[in-house]
């Protein structure tokens, strides 16, 4: 028996998710709308032996849609062929906001669908000095009301059993105005329908993609033969509604004013004051920043302890051969890769779940939106921007607040530009190398250096979301209509539920692609072909004869890789990055490091035949010693060395990132712009740096 499929409908912020997350549980997916970035929630429960899915729709404030997720409840609410096209709608209200949810939940019953009313969040309506008479407000709307606090669990037991009584058909209210009436009676000519609101729908917007292709231009012709405006008519529409609902809520709603000042305009005086607010703001991103680094390490450090002894293990008890460093260095380490990212994931989801279901994001972006519009940005972006500078796959992952796609993907494409802590290792160590262990005015040159390397991450991504500003066209305008929540203790379900979707999401969704490329990068650094590669030992101890053993061994594992297909790459890209001052080694070092920038530095470590990967200093020892063969000159100097950081600083040299990227946007199109255009940057700036600076 298929299930009976439900929509939950509403205005943001009305607690639409919490309700959502409480019939179902764990029983629900995330995926991304055929061919649309927005994101669907799909779940499922059994109540009295009936199977019901439910899709957690978009927030709406109508069936006009004005952006690209409003699109989506359009789309599947006016076509009733779509997948997700509902036998039944719940539409959920809050006490403070009746009329609008009113108009919506009219619009949805109007197309056919017949719809329960939730009155949610109800024990908050003494607060607000709101009485409501829900009894003649059944009567007024004729439907079922159910009185929901999903925080608490109140009324989801009563709202599953108006599940089961609100699918008989229920009474429209929409009547079509006299001056339209012939024409949309040949609109149901052309469309085959009866429904007088749903042609109505086809008459007054600009496309609904469910037409085909003759329909739609009937309809554009008859439109243009009668001179129809579609935003007139949708006006005309909700302020005949409007008029019904106002009197409506007249006879059933009545509001007292509280005597005292509410507990959230207290405490907006201080969040989104003009000068305190952006303190706050700031302060808290510090602590979520510091958070994310400091609560991080211990588990991060567990895993990679983990996985270190189980690669120990594996490597100890597996024969010697290919399938033992195929197991050890590519499937452990591959899979070691994905999951010690964890850790921050969950530290910034939980932050922003805090701050979400808390209400205080709604002010972030209230509070950062001029500041960020100029660039192509919204205030929503503030988030991804700045925990981009612990980490870009969880950053661009929280990107999917943003509502507008335009903004959305502007994000996601600059937010790699920000410093994140894959490139300190590599910041560290080449600064200690070209830059002098002085004083500044009291400051350390090598500390101004690397804030330095922040700051241009920071310009590198302004500068490119204005850039993109200009090329990414859209049909949807941006404005900032906000409503402000009520402030509200977090649901700790919803948190734990966000928490788990986003770590499990990524696992799931870029995992896969990390697993395969880490075995590629194994496989290419592992094997060689030709006598040099075969004869590794031979040809060493012949050049070498006096090595100690680790020291031989060192030499060994260097010339392999060098001779290695791996090698060979970096022999293959030496003429392309030698103008850049760098050698095959660096080469090698460049191609390794596009599994995880901070890949660079273990790879130098083994290709100048150091045992201690882990020993930073020995690194730099070495670093300085080594002579660059195309110049004669040290491989790392100013020059060549502030090439480096330039390219590590605009580079998308992360195959975890273009992993989530490709998912978040759900196209190999814009990865693949991305990763040209930041890397193709990266070598112009760092190609014009050394050759001024040789």
């Amino acid at each position: 028996m298929n299930p009976m499929k439900i929509a939950l409908v509403g205005n943001p912020n009305v607690g639409k998710s919490t309700l959502f997350n409480l019939l179902t549980g764990l029983r629900q997916k995330i995926g991304n709308y055929p061919g649309m970035t927005v994101e669907k929630k799909t779940g499922n429960f059994v109540h009295n032996e009936i199977k019901y899915e439910i899709t957690d729709l978009p927030g709406t404030y109508g069936l006009y849609a004005n952006s690209k997720d409003e699109q989506v409840v359009t789309d599947i609410l006016t076509d009733p062929n779509h997948p997700q096209h509902p036998s039944l709608a719940v539409v959920v209200a809050e006490p403070g906001n009746l009329k609008r949810s009113i108009l919506l939940f009219q619009q949805v019953r109007d197309l056919g669908i017949p719809g329960v009313f939730v009155i949610n969040m109800i024990d908050e309506t003494d607060k607000h000095g709101i009485k409501i008479d829900v009894e003649k407000l059944e009567s007024k709307l004729k439907t079922p009301i159910v009185q929901t606090d999903a925080r608490s669990g109140k009324g989801i037991k009563e709202l599953k059993e108006a599940l089961e009584m609100s699918i008989s058909e229920q009474e429209k209210s929409f009547v079509t105005p006299r001056e339209f009436s012939q024409t949309l009676e040949k609109i149901k000519e052309i469309s085959g329908l009866e429904n007088d609101y749903l042609n109505w729908q086809y008459l007054s917007q600009k496309e609904l993609k469910h037409l085909t292709d003759a329909q739609r231009n009937e309809i554009d012709s008859l439109k243009s033969e009668h001179k129809i405006v579609p935003r007139r008519l949708q006006v005309k529409e909700i302020l005949n509604r409007y008029e019904t609902i106002d009197e409506i809520l007249d006879q059933t709603v009545s509001q007292s004013k509280p005597e005292k000042i509410s507990f959230t305009e207290k405490l907006d005086k201080l969040l989104i004051h003009p000068v305190l607010g952006y303190i706050i703001f700031f302060g808290l991103l510090l602590l979520i920043f510091q958070a994310i680094f400091t609560w991080s390490v211990p588990f991060m450090d567990m895993i990679e302890e983990g996985f270190a002894w189980l690669g120990q293990k594996a490597g100890s008890n597996l024969p010697e051969g290919p399938i033992n460093g195929l197991i050890t260095d590519g499937i452990i380490a591959g899979i070691g890769g994905i999951v010690i990212f964890i850790p921050q994931i969950v530290i910034l989801f939980f932050f922003i779940s805090l701050m979400e279901e808390s209400g205080y994001m709604s002010r972030v972006v209230y509070l950062m939106d001029r500041w960020l519009k100029p660039f192509g940005l919204s205030g929503k972006s503030a988030v991804p921007l700045v925990s981009g500078a612990a980490c870009a796959i969880p950053a661009v992952m929280s990107a999917r607040n943003i509502e507008n796609n335009k903004e959305r993907l502007i994000t996601i494409l600059v937010t790699p530009f920000m410093t994140c802590s894959a490139r300190l290792p590599i910041y560290v160590v080449i600064i200690a190398l070209i830059i002098p262990d002085e004083s500044l005015f009291g400051f350390s040159l090598q500390a101004l250096a690397l804030l330095g390397m922040y700051l241009l991450g920071i310009l590198g991504a302004l500068g490119s979301a204005w850039v993109l500003k200009k090329i990414i066209k859209s049909n949807f305008k941006s404005y900032l209509v906000l409503e402000l929540p009520t402030y509200k203790m977090p649901v700790w379900r919803n948190v734990l539920l966000t928490v788990w979707d986003k770590s499990s999401g990524f696992i799931i969704g870029a995992g896969k692609i990390i697993f395969a490329i880490s075995i590629i990068l194994w496989v290419l650094g592992t094997f060689g072909m030709g006598e040099r590669f075969k004869n590794a030992e031979e040809i060493v101890l012949t050049e070498n004869p006096n090595l100690t053993e680790e020291e031989f061994e060192n030499e060994v594992t260097a010339y392999k890789l060098e001779h290695s297909f791996l090698g060979y790459m970096g022999r293959a890209i030496e003429p392309a990055i030698e103008p850049l001052g760098y050698d095959w080694k660096m080469g090698i070092g460049l191609i390794s490091s596009f599994a995880a920038r901070e890949v660079f530095v273990g790879t130098m470590a083994t290709i100048y035949s150091m045992g201690d990967t882990d020993d930073e200093l020995t690194i730099r020892e070495r670093m300085s010693k080594e002579i660059n063969s195309n110049t004669g000159k040290p491989a790392y100097n100013l020059a060549s060395g502030l090439s480096l950081l330039l390219f590590y600083a605009f580079a998308m040299q992360c195959m975890a990132t273009i992993a989530i990227v490709k998912r978040e946007t759900d196209s190999w199109k814009w990865t693949f712009i991305q990763f040209a255009f930041m890397t193709g940057f990266a070598y112009v700036v760092a190609l014009i740096a050394y050759q001024l600076l040789k």
